[in-house]
């Protein structure tokens, strides 16, 4: 239970201050590390303040975790990206 209401804290304390900061540095700053096809270009406000805050608090409270997710999603990703490497070069003889 104390989990939660640290984890509930750290949600509205980032959203707070995510929501109050989009206009001067965190729409443009969100921009310059998301590919083309996510940026915001100051849309989508509530959904990138409601994500960012989940992501803050979720690795304020759990940080392991968090590290371990991001390692499994990097390995992930280059077994993709070498998978189509090779398929590729399949391809092409």
């Amino acid at each position: 239970m104390t989990i939660l209401i640290i984890w509930l804290i750290a949600f509205c304390l980032i959203a707070y201050f995510v929501y109050q900061r989009w206009n001067s540095g965190v729409s443009e700053g969100l921009d310059k590390v998301l590919p083309d096809f996510l940026k915001s270009h100051g849309d989508n406000r509530y959904l990138w303040v409601i994500t960012l805050a989940v992501l803050g608090a979720t690795t304020l409270v759990q940080p392991v975790e968090m590290l371990l997710v991001v390692i499994l999603l990097a390995l992930i990703g280059w077994a993709i990206m070498a998978l189509a490497k090779w398929a590729g070069n399949k391809t092409h003889h």
